[in-house]
């Protein structure tokens, strides 16, 4: 089974360090890993650097893969796509990246079972370009899924989506790692999703990894007030998660 762990990773834009030091302990198929933190504080960057898009110190090591870097599969925030394609010929492209163009019915099979799954059938062969936002957000990580990954990368991918169908997406993605063994790594913003769907949460502020462990252990009252500046409460919201009740801005 695929294991990953990142070891004083950094990332470059240009000549500059913008991320430094993230390292991790050893992150096991089947886990959700939520990495949280404010706006610019280097999430999209670290995922860039873990898809092998951004070159920087430390390394990203990938175990029990054949694979390499196939095995990552990145969904990026931006999903913008090439409006003249269907989201069904989106899908199939997505699937023969880097493969033999010749069609099997194995890969129709597997993109219809995607689109089932996560409810985008009825929208399969309608134009990218005549989508709404949130549905553009569904087809990149069918996108992403119909590769097969191991490991996948999600940045915000329930941004465009309403409460509803965030809740229904990080449950179907929690399913999936558990089933298909696939280590998933999603950038939140919502810490009460990131308490209730991740086993880990990993905490980025000013390009540098703050904390790293369980997400009830990481998400406190202490980190809320230093990396967010909010005074929070965290109160047991069932057996299984907590959540977070922000009182006001911290002084």
């Amino acid at each position: 089974m695929v294991a990953l762990r990142l070891d004083a990773v950094g990332a470059y834009y240009g000549r500059k360090l913008t991320v430094s030091d993230v390292s991790t302990p050893v992150i096991n198929a089947g886990q959700i890993v939520a990495v949280i933190g404010p706006n610019a504080a280097g999430k999209s960057t670290l995922f860039k650097r873990i898809a092998g898009l951004l070159k920087g110190p430390g390394q990203v090591e990938v175990e029990g893969s054949t694979r390499g870097q196939k095995a990552i599969s990145y969904m990026p925030q931006d999903t913008s796509a090439n409006a003249v394609l269907t989201v069904y010929e989106s899908l199939l492209l997505a699937r023969k990246q880097g493969q033999s163009w010749t069609v099997a019915e194995d890969d129709l099979e597997l993109i219809d079972s995607v689109m089932a799954a996560i409810n985008i059938t009825s929208i399969g062969f309608r134009d990218l370009g005549a989508l709404s936002g949130g549905q553009r957000q569904l087809v990149s990580i069918a996108q992403a899924l119909v590769r097969e990954p191991e490991i996948i990368l999600m940045d915000e991918p329930t941004s465009a989506l309403d409460l509803h169908r965030q809740v229904e997406v990080l449950a179907f993605m929690q399913a999936q790692a558990r089933e298909k063994g696939m280590i998933v790594l999603i950038a939140l913003h919502d810490l009460n999703q990131a308490l209730r769907f991740a086993d880990t949460a990993l905490v980025i502020a000013d390009g540098r990894m703050r904390a790293c462990g369980r997400s009830a252990e990481v998400i406190t009252t202490a980190m809320l007030r230093e990396v967010y500046g909010v005074e929070a409460r965290i109160e047991k919201c069932s057996r299984d998660f907590d959540h977070v009740i922000v009182d006001g801005v911290a002084a």
